[in-house]
C-alpha cells in the first residue's frame, strides 16, 4: 500500500532534499569552537544571532526521525500540527504527508530566517502539500502566540533549543488530551525536560532514540 510519504512527488523530493542537506556546509559555524556553539544554543538572548549564522545549514531531522514523525502523526489521526523550527521544510513535508493521509488538516510552522522560509514554501509546492501548510516568518515567540487552532494534536519542537519551554507554554492551553510533542535535541534545554518529566506536569514523557524526547499531554498540570 502506498502513502503520500512513500510515493511521488514527495518521496523523490525528500530523497533529493536530504542529499542537499548532507552536502551543505557553513565555514562560519565550522570555525566556531564547540563549547561556544553549545553555549549559544543554550542561550535565551543570543539565539537569533546563532541561527542567523546557521542560515546555510539545513538542520534537518534525521531520515529515521522524519519517518517517526509521519508514523506518530498518522497514528493519532492528527489534523492540527504546530512546528517550531521549519528550516528548509524536510520535517514539515513528513508531517504534511501525515495530514494528507489522515484526510486533511492544517500545519502551522515558524522559521526565523527569511531565505529558509522562501525555500521551504517552494518545497511544499513541489511536494504537493502547500494547501495544508502555513509557514510563518519571524520569531516563534511572536508567530506562535496568535491565530492558532482551538485544539492542537501534534507539536514538533526543533528550533532554538533554549526556547522549548517558552514555546510549550504558549501552546499548552490548546493541546488536547493525548496530543504528542516531539522535541529534537531536548537535552539542550534542561528547563523543558524538567517541565515535561515532572510527576504532576500533566505529561507522560520519555527519551526516544539518541536525541528525541517524546511527550504526551495527559491533561491540565496537576490533574
Amino acid at each position: 500500500m502506498t502513502t503520500t510519504l512513500t510515493s511521488a512527488p514527495l518521496a523523490p523530493l525528500l530523497a533529493q532534499l536530504f542529499q542537499q542537506a548532507d552536502a551543505a556546509t557553513s565555514p562560519d559555524i565550522a570555525a566556531m569552537p564547540r563549547d561556544e556553539r553549545e553555549r549559544l544554543m543554550k542561550s535565551k538572548t543570543e539565539y537569533l544571532d546563532l541561527y542567523g549564522r546557521l542560515k546555510d545549514l539545513w538542520l534537518p531531522v534525521s531520515r529515521e526521525t522524519g519517518r517517526l514523525l509521519y508514523m506518530l502523526a498518522r497514528g493519532i489521526g492528527a489534523r492540527n500540527i504546530v512546528e517550531y523550527g521549519t528550516s528548509f521544510g524536510i520535517s514539515t513535508l513528513h508531517l504534511a504527508a501525515a495530514l494528507r493521509d489522515n484526510g486533511g488538516g492544517r500545519l502551522i510552522g515558524s522559521e526565523f530566517e527569511p531565505a529558509k522560509v522562501a525555500r521551504a514554501r517552494e518545497h511544499m509546492v513541489a511536494g504537493g502539500v502547500a494547501d495544508l501548510v502555513e509557514i510563518r516568518a519571524g520569531d516563534a515567540l511572536e508567530t506562535l502566540a496568535r491565530d492558532l487552532p482551538e485544539t492542537i494534536d501534534f507539536v514538533l519542537l526543533d528550533g532554538a533549543k533554549a526556547l522549548y519551554a517558552d514555546i510549550l507554554q504558549r501552546l499548552e492551553g490548546r493541546l488536547r488530551a493525548g496530543a504528542l510533542i516531539v522535541a529534537d535535541n531536548a537535552d539542550l534545554c534542561p528547563e523543558y525536560l524538567a517541565r515535561v518529566r515532572a510527576p504532576d506536569s500533566g505529561y507522560l514523557s520519555v527519551p526516544f532514540a539518541d536525541d528525541v524526547e517524546l511527550s504526551m499531554r495527559l491533561g491540565p498540570a496537576g490533574a
